[in-house]
């Protein structure tokens, strides 16, 4: 019988666990071995699989790890970024996740002219037309003034689970940064399709990490209770969530209502300040010309 070829995708993995030493993860020492590192049945626990499809992995003979398997080990590996990605690219040549059919697209963009009218009808209020991805599609004026000091929307296509998990600056604009992160990492098994959510995810996983992973994997009902901002400029707001499915079940539109009489006269304030804005734009506008 001929040996076990390998595959690069084995090969890294057991190179990362011969190079770990367990007392690194917390784990306990296990007296001498006759190999260095961390020890295949302690990977395997770590990630949630079995020794037997960890040593099939780590030899080649399975070369078809799913994106979360593969998820799952850089996570118990505690790979860094860099290694995530490249652990992603072994899978992908390895004949994994990516081989043999086209990369799952994003959902589309597109909002329907009634969903617009409906936010322009809103407005000065808080309302969002966005999908269970955190793609922010539309929104109204008073949305953007709540979040104009966020970051949120300093991208071309705003996408609020990617920037909970990726821009630091969430951790200090969202007063419970937990409760929403798992939020936004539950609400992508509910996503526009299963590619879609998947396309998203495997974009995710890799910058994003254990915070993201983690949460994923869960499968835990988040409570939803006021989304609580710690802004820049108007200090505590606290807003209730009304959420209306488009029929399709494809888009939401999320309106933010204050849940305090402080964050009624904040909001008051963030939208006298944006009109100020306006007006001095218009005045710059007039005089250029």
């Amino acid at each position: 019988m001929l040996p076990d070829m390998g595959s690069p995708l084995g090969d890294f993995i057991r190179a990362k666990r011969d190079s770990i030493q367990p007392e690194a993860l917390g784990l306990p020492e296990r007296g001498r071995r006759r190999s260095p590192g961390l020890r295949r049945q302690d990977l395997a626990a770590r990630a949630g699989v079995s020794v037997e499809y960890l040593t099939r992995i780590e030899q080649g003979r399975d070369r078809n790890p799913s994106p979360p398997v593969v998820h799952a080990i850089a996570d118990a590996l505690s790979l860094d970024v860099p290694e995530r990605a490249h652990l992603r690219y072994l899978a992908k040549i390895s004949g994994g996740e990516c081989a043999g059919h086209t990369r799952p697209e994003p959902p589309p963009r597109q909002v329907r002219p009634a969903l617009l009218e409906t936010l322009r009808l809103l407005e000065p209020g808080v309302a969002v037309v966005a999908n269970r991805l955190g793609d922010v599609l539309a929104h109204t004026d008073g949305f953007a003034a709540v979040m104009a000091d966020s970051g949120l929307l300093e991208a071309a296509e705003p996408n609020l689970t990617r920037y909970v998990f990726t821009d630091p600056r969430a951790r200090e604009f969202f007063a419970d940064w937990d409760a929403v992160a798992d939020e936004q990492a539950f609400d992508l098994w509910l996503g526009p399709t299963v590619a879609n959510s998947e396309w998203l995810s495997s974009e995710l996983a890799p910058v994003a990490g254990p915070e993201f992973t983690r949460r994923l994997n869960l499968h835990q009902v988040p409570a939803r209770g006021p989304l609580r901002l710690a802004h820049p400029q108007a200090g505590p707001l606290a807003f209730d969530r009304e959420v209306l499915e488009t029929a399709d079940g494809s888009q939401q539109l999320v309106v933010f209502l204050p849940a305090d009489e402080a964050t009624e006269q904040a909001l008051a304030q963030l939208s006298r300040g944006r009109d100020r804005d306006r007006d001095r734009a218009r005045v710059r506008t007039l005089r250029a010309v």
